[in-house]
């Protein structure tokens, strides 16, 4: 019986890490600048422009408030303009992006919010720019707690991709319900809920590991 499900296995979890990643790429590609001009653009910071910060703010909030699977089913027809289709790991990673960018910007900015502002005043007086400021201040103070958010984004994501095997896109979730609940075999689903245990575990292991090698006090 394992002979059989192990092939079936590792291709649900190859899907599974292939929708995760993706969606953890392309979600910090899109919430890394978004967090920094939320964290930069109030009144007397950076980049100065507090209509964006109190348009966009709201809008992340809206995002991140609507559940993961209502989401997913709202923006289909945007899927199927993005991939083709609405269905598949493909069209999964759509869904997945939407709901990791407000969370992702929201990390980004929590993070750099607990950058010491001395360091920045600092980098000012010695004539930084911005841009410099942000690049060579705040991200490299903030790394730690930035990858610490990402690592508990990476974690979530895996539970939001299972949640997406509910509408056919693949992954550990789809092979759960289809054949686990609805074949009504509970070997499959716990081969499935213990896969996902230690796929979780050692993304969280691997995180913490790279938010410690981040930390300039552990150096």
């Amino acid at each position: 019986m394992f002979a059989t499900l192990a092939p079936i296995l590792l291709q649900a979890t190859l899907e599974t890490f292939a929708m995760v990643i993706s969606a953890l790429a392309l979600g910090t590609a899109f919430g890394l600048p978004l967090g920094v001009l939320l964290a930069t653009s109030g009144r007397g910071e950076l980049f100065e422009a507090p209509l964006f910060q109190k348009s966009i703010g709201p809008i992340v909030n809206a995002t991140r408030s609507v559940p993961f699977i209502i989401l997913a089913v709202a923006i289909i027809p945007f899927t199927r303009l993005i991939v083709g289709t609405s269905i598949g790991t493909s069209a999964a990673i759509v869904p997945l992006t939407v709901a990791a960018i407000p969370f992702i910007a929201r990390i980004i900015e929590g993070a750099i919010r607990e950058v010491d502002g001395g360091l920045v005043e600092a980098a000012q007086a010695m004539g930084a720019r911005p841009f410099q400021v942000v690049t060579k201040v705040l991200l490299p103070e903030a790394l730690p707690g930035i990858i610490h958010g990402l690592t508990l984004t990476a974690v979530t994501l895996i539970g939001y991709s299972a949640m997406v095997g509910a509408v056919g896109a693949g992954g550990l979730g789809d092979l759960g319900i289809r054949y686990g609940y609805q074949r009504f075999r509970p070997d499959v689903m716990a081969a499935v809920v213990i896969t996902l245990i230690v796929v979780v575990q050692m993304v969280q292991s691997f995180g913490d590991w790279m938010a410690r090698k981040a930390d300039k006090r552990n150096i």
